[in-house]
């Protein structure tokens, strides 16, 4: 375990992940300007020492406004798995624990509508739910959480039916402990571990998904800056102006590959 955090690439995506969290807690220490005040003299120049990312077209610091965009982005997709792995992690809990006993209709139910819900693209449902809800980032929040559900309830209800098959559950059960104590002193305790794993691989995605949508024009509404609205914002000048779509989208891919790896060094391969 020792060995691989102290892994050049591990310590890498250690390093830009605490980046990521300062530009969301405390965007100042990075960037201290207006993400949203421009000047048109300074409209559109290429990245330089002044203008680490260069400027857009109403002459904005890009770098400025990526730093300031982090906390919308981070906090969406942390909030999206916080929903996700919540109600996804309750309805495994309570269709494991239904499983085989008078419940066992509710899990079968239960769980073909999570089959369903896992078969359609959690972009299309999370598109939905923004659409029923009205744009910005914690209608994305919730729409990308509900697509994720699915996921997590599969994957809690099976450890929450490995663990009840242990031996410690089976003997507290036997001198009668109540089946609430049982499920929340000895099964959701012990079956917590992977889904904990999953959450944290989930975080890269829903970053993704977060920055899909706001692409997409359904998240934060201009002025305010956010990942996936700054590389949209540059889409219409692609060929003149690389930069507004490349430097930001860069720092998206950077972020969702270090925490991904991350996830899985500390969360699967341990």
């Amino acid at each position: 375990m020792i060995r691989r955090l102290l892994r050049p690439t591990t310590l890498l995506s250690l390093l830009i992940v605490l980046i990521a969290a300062v530009m969301a807690l405390a965007p100042g220490l990075l960037a201290s300007g207006d993400p949203l005040a421009g000047a048109t003299g300074d409209r559109l120049q290429a990245p330089s020492l002044a203008h680490l990312f260069g400027t857009d077209a109403l002459g904005r610091d890009v770098y400025t406004r990526t730093v300031h965009g982090a906390f919308l982005s981070l906090a969406a997709a942390t909030a999206a798995v916080l929903v996700g792995g919540i109600a996804g992690g309750a309805i495994g809990l309570v269709c494991g624990a239904l499983r085989g006993r008078i419940g066992g209709a509710v899990d079968f139910v239960v769980m073909r509508f999570v089959d369903v819900l896992i078969a359609v693209p959690g972009i299309l449902l999370a598109l939905i739910v923004v659409a029923t809800l009205g744009f910005g980032p914690w209608s994305i929040a919730l729409g990308v959480g509900f697509g994720a559900a699915g996921s997590f309830a599969r994957v809690m209800r099976a450890q929450v039916l490995r663990v009840r098959g242990e031996e410690y559950v089976e003997a507290a059960s036997t001198l009668g402990v109540r089946p609430l104590t049982v499920l929340g002193r000895h099964i959701l305790p012990n079956a917590m571990r992977p889904v904990l794993a999953m959450a944290a691989l989930e975080l890269g995605t829903a970053i993704l998904s977060v920055s899909t949508i706001s692409f997409l024009g359904f998240g934060v509404q201009p002025p305010s800056p956010e990942w996936g609205a700054l590389v949209s914002d540059g889409r219409d000048y692609i060929a003149t102006a690389w930069w507004l779509t490349v430097l930001p989208g860069t720092v998206i891919v950077c972020v969702v590959l270090a925490v991904t790896r991350l996830a899985r060094v500390i969360g699967v391969e341990r």
